[in-house]
């Protein structure tokens, strides 16, 4: 099998052999991959493939710490592209590898490379060990060769670690209590806390530092603008001193600051004409999800070292050589003054304040060259100053015709940006950045383009044959409340759109749901998904409409061009909705590593029911309030449901990523479940308790 000359963007930007793999360690295989750990167990997924490929045991492979010093620039982990690209690239590089090493070792024995093999990393000639293996060979390869993609990589036969459920690499170290930022520490360390603005672009009116002084002794107060960052050796110290900041800090509305940035209008995803349908039975409705928040478990950590007139960085970001760039440009350094290492956090589903506490510690940090410096935010920071997720709408115009299907179908998508990761749209996008120069506020706002799957527009377009469907998003920009990339991003309202006007048009064909659905799909491995679920869950059920008990189902194909899931799920309505069980079946192509993909489809279908029953930050007005976990109530673990999970395997399809399938069609089905119990059509996301007793009220 020869592999595509199409090489995967990742080996396009970062060609070098050497980029991708080392042998520096005797006896390891050092694997470097420009993706990082989020607790999705990608490093695992990445030391199978790396493993298969050098026809290694899979403990011989270590994958390296994402290092802006050494490993290759992957961009972000985001969009669920861990697996299918960084994964492809390093099976493409470790054949070209295998290939290199076995070219030494037949010259340095002067035997027929045709008659050469490995195992564990020994050369083997006809079958017999030689003496020889890939670490004594290593430094005669040209490691700055680049990667061809001409090498025959290994047929799926032969794989011996993908497939299989190996235990996660990362795991022991965090068990132990090492394995996250924040159990990092360097000698003379210092802590820092930023007192962070209380609505975007205050201006820091004043500091009592006399009182400060006089309440906290020995806490520096670092100013510089709107930046204010408390320091001192005691990190309990300076988190007193930070809880009382608002009784030595006064902050005050800047006339003329904030403006809301330009967008691009209303953009035109799907241009079909829409056709008219005189007559015909339809609905004109719109669906909405509030503003979501990260609400990491560990909340942002960052240190930063200036030493010798370089900065180093160690960041939980999703995307160190991005954040790096920002972080020069914002303070005015030489790209090459300022290195960036990935560490572990407990938690992240997208741009949360990772890359915001990066910047805090290495503006801290340059003011006290020689001194490491460790920034922690509060909860409170963490939940109410990081990036939340978009709130948004979507509103669906559609009408089905005398043989009950659908005729017409019109979506348009209101919403905040999901795309303001740091150095996107050409801004720092940090909010430490605004604080030392207002003047960084984006000017110009745009959405994540198609290529990447879309922001507001990610699942705009429904995977079902409509005729004519036509699609347009619009991005909001008149709040002042800081939004960007949560996971799945617009997928989740606009999944949840589309599946419950399914649902919606059915009732109206008289139809069952699943049936319906399945008339208006060609998709093949979308039908297999559907009735894989329907058949697992005995759909339809024996509980009809109104009877406070029901399933509901939903499908899609994440970013229309990734994994396919479908959900069933089954809910109970009384006071409040519960969710009882989860159906999912997936298809995710080649399954690398099946309990970790089962982990991520599975986490994120727990999280999707999350937003979709409870999760919610109330703002006021367009400013965010501080608040903690009281006034933020995420799904407990009392409330999980049972989840039932099955995959479509075809070991001959390329590897989806699994991480964001979930998200949309598991509160799509939920929706729709709630709904038929209730009898009552609910739109709004989240599914409390008061929008329950709202939906009553109205109805």
């Amino acid at each position: 099998m020869m592999v595509d000359n199409a090489l995967p963007k990742s080996l396009q930007d970062n060609p070098e052999l050497g980029r991708w793999v080392s042998f520096d360690e005797p006896g390891i295989v050092g694997i470097r991959s420009g993706k990082v750990e989020l607790g999705q167990g990608i490093l695992t997924a990445l030391a199978q493939i790396a493993a298969d490929e050098l026809l290694l045991d899979p403990g011989l492979v270590a994958l390296v710490p994402c290092d802006t010093d050494r490993s290759p620039d992957e961009g972000i982990t985001a969009g669920s592209q861990s697996v299918e690209v960084s994964g492809a690239s390093i099976r493409i590089a470790m054949a070209q590898a295998r290939a290199a090493l076995i070219d030494v070792a037949a010259a340095r024995l002067g035997a027929d490379r045709a008659g050469l093999s490995c195992r564990d990393g020994g050369i083997l000639l006809d079958g017999a060990p030689t003496g020889l293996d890939f670490w004594s060979l290593a430094p005669e390869v040209d490691w700055r060769q680049h990667v061809s993609g001409d090498v025959p990589v290994q047929p799926v036969g032969a794989y011996r670690a993908v497939g299989e459920s190996h235990p996660r690499i990362d795991m022991a170290p965090k068990r132990g209590g090492s394995g996250f930022i924040h159990d990092l520490s360097l000698p003379g360390l210092l802590h820092a806390r930023v007192v962070r603005q209380p609505f975007r672009l205050a201006r820091l009116a004043d500091v009592d530092d006399a009182w400060l002084q006089r309440r906290h002794p020995g806490i520096m107060v670092l100013r510089k603008n709107d930046f204010l960052a408390l320091v001192g050796p005691d990190e309990y110290g300076v988190h007193a001193a930070h809880a009382e900041a608002d009784r030595f800090t006064a902050w005050e509305e800047a006339p003329g600051r904030w403006r809301p940035a330009e967008t691009a209008g209303e953009t035109v995803i799907r241009p079909g004409t829409v056709p008219s349908s005189p007559g015909a039975a339809g609905i004109d409705v719109r669906y909405s999800r509030a503003h979501v928040a990260h609400a990491s478990i560990g909340p942002s950590c960052a240190l930063a070292w200036l030493d010798a007139g370089r900065l180093t960085v160690w960041s939980h970001s999703q995307g160190i050589f991005p954040l790096r760039a920002q972080i020069a440009g914002c303070l005015g350094l030489e790209l090459s003054a300022v290195r960036v290492i990935h560490a572990h956090g407990s938690g992240c589903y997208g741009h949360n304040g990772a890359d915001d506490a990066a910047l805090d510690a290495a503006i801290v940090a340059l003011e006290l060259p020689g001194q490491p410096v460790r920034v922690l935010w509060s909860r409170e920071d963490e939940l109410s100053r990081g990036p939340l997720g978009a709130a948004m709408s979507a509103g669906v115009e559609a009408g089905i015709d005398a043989a009950g299907r659908v005729a017409s179908w019109r979506l348009s998508v209101v919403s905040e940006p999901h795309a303001q990761r740091p150095g996107f749209g050409g801004h720092v996008n940090l909010s430490s950045a605004e604080a030392l120069d207002s003047a960084r506020l984006p000017g110009k706002v745009e959405d994540l383009p198609a290529a990447a799957g879309g922001g507001a527009a990610r699942n705009a377009v429904a995977i079902y044959d409509f005729p004519g469907q036509q699609v347009t998003v619009r991005l909001d920009t008149r709040s002042r409340i800081r939004t960007s990339s949560l996971r799945s991003l617009g997928a989740h309202l606009n999944v949840f759109a589309i599946e419950s006007a399914m649902d919606e048009l059915a009732d109206l064909a008289g139809a069952d749901p699943l049936d319906f659905r399945l008339r208006h799909l060609s998709d093949e491995r979308c039908r297999a998904v559907l009735e894989g679920a329907a058949e697992m869950s005995g759909w339809p059920g024996s509980h009809r409409a109104g009877e406070g008990r029901a399933l509901g189902i939903a499908a899609a194909r994440y970013k229309n061009k990734g994994a396919w899931l479908a959900a069933v799920a089954e809910v109970s309505v009384d006071e409040e909705i519960r969710l009882e069980r989860l159906w999912l079946c997936a298809d995710v192509g080649l399954v690398v590593n099946p309990q970790g993909a089962r982990s991520q489809i599975e986490g994120g279908a727990i999280q999707a029911a999350s937003w979709t029953l409870k999760e919610e930050v109330k703002v006021e007005g367009d400013r965010v309030p501080a608040f903690d976990w009281s006034a933020y109530p995420i799904l407990t673990f009392s409330e999980i449901p049972e989840i039932e999970t099955r995959f479509i395997v075809d070991p001959a399809r390329p590897p989806l990523g699994a991480g964001e399938a979930a998200q949309g069609p598991v509160a799509a089905a939920i929706g729709n479940a709630a709904s038929r119990a209730l009898g009552l059509r609910l739109r709004d996301l989240p599914l409390t308790r008061e929008r329950l007793v709202e939906v009553l009220m109205g109805a």
